[in-house]
């Protein structure tokens, strides 16, 4: 390779470093995400009060309605609670988006981070239907465009009240006291 060879090699590597990254040019450092609660039998269970997290941030919204969340390479837990329903939880998982593939063929490792750091790498499912009484995991891999997100079901949650949560006061035992004299 001559000396000319050499320079324009090195000219261009050090162009591509200083490019910003793909992701940060295609996407921006949110993300907005639309969420309903549904019953069991898919009907809706509007006005149930959610909590999303990631990262240490937290967002609240009351259903049905649409939320704007930062981008996180860290996965999105959500609570949603309805006064005459069992809560609903989801995980909704955070995926690399084309952009921080693009980092990868074209600009290399500097922009990879650079938008890994920044969360602009990542997308999250943008249309969540969260069941009353289940435990749900969303995958944005198996997003299609225009329609809410495919769920599995990991788990459920039950109507009773946990037998700690039920307070038992003196007066409840004392019938119990005087029949064992």
């Amino acid at each position: 390779m001559t000396r000319k060879d050499c320079v324009k090699v090195l000219i261009t590597a050090m162009a591509l470093a200083l490019l910003p990254g793909c992701a940060s040019i295609t996407h921006d450092s949110s993300q907005r995400i639309r969420l309903e609660t549904r019953l069991p039998d898919g009907g809706a269970a509007e006005g149930a009060d959610c909590a999303l997290q990631s990262d240490g941030k937290r967002y609240e919204l009351k259903t049905p309605g649409t939320v704007v969340v930062a981008r996180s390479g860290s996965n999105l837990e959500i609570t949603c609670r309805h006064p005459s329903f069992p809560e609903a939880k989801a995980t909704a998982v955070s995926r690399a988006n084309a952009g921080m593939y693009g980092n990868i063929l074209l600009g290399g490792a500097i922009g990879a981070i650079i938008d890994h750091s920044s969360g602009k790498a990542y997308n999250y499912p943008t249309w969540l239907q969260l069941v009353m009484g289940k435990i749900l995991w969303f995958d944005r891999s198996d997003e299609t465009d225009g329609l809410p997100s495919v769920a599995r079901v990991t788990g459920t949650i039950s109507e009773e009240p946990a037998i700690f949560d039920q307070k038992v006061t003196m007066d409840d035992l004392k019938d119990l006291m005087t029949t064992a004299r």
